[in-house]
């Protein structure tokens, strides 16, 4: 029997511990890839950035943004990337300018410097998806699989918060 049928068969309140186990999991991982991303930065004497900088390094990468187009892809909370990206102006990590249509927009990139941070995470994530490959803990199959169920979870969540009072 297919899980689908069983899900079916079983009934939505059988579903969930499972549901409540997968939304336990999201957060234990995000939280993992935050130490992750710390104990590379320790292990190569970067102390002036935390995780969450360095993760915002690396989603920004080549893109020239606004702090309210990273807000709107779904990667940050409001004041948590303002601070961040004030901090890491301050750090010389990115540069920001004014937006000439809306003033009160800025728009920032990444210096030379934070590029150089950036290709640290991506060096580490690399590392990452070669280990999971070697180590046959998800082939390319199975991964794409995760991440269409997890956007189909994102996209429930979403139209909870767009269509539902």
């Amino acid at each position: 029997m297919s899980i689908h049928a069983e899900v079916a068969r079983r009934g939505p309140q059988e579903l969930l511990p499972e549901y409540l186990d997968t939304l336990a999991l999201v957060e234990r991982l995000h939280r993992l890839l935050l130490d992750l991303i710390k104990d590379e930065f320790e292990r190569l004497s970067v102390i002036d950035v935390n995780a969450v900088q360095g993760l915002l390094l690396f989603n920004i990468g080549d893109n020239e943004v606004t702090a309210g187009e990273l807000k709107t892809r779904g990667y940050y909370q409001g004041s948590n990337v303002s601070y961040n990206l004030k901090k890491l102006v301050e750090m010389g990590y990115m540069h920001h300018q004014r937006c000439a249509i809306d003033r009160r927009s800025v728009r920032v990139r990444l210096t030379p410097r934070g590029r150089e941070l950036r290709g640290i995470v991506a060096a580490l994530f690399e590392r990452h998806a070669q280990g999971i490959g070697d180590r046959q803990i998800m082939d390319l199959s199975r991964l794409a699989e995760v991440n269409h169920s997890l956007r189909r979870v994102e996209r429930f969540w979403g139209d909870q918060i767009r269509y539902i009072y």
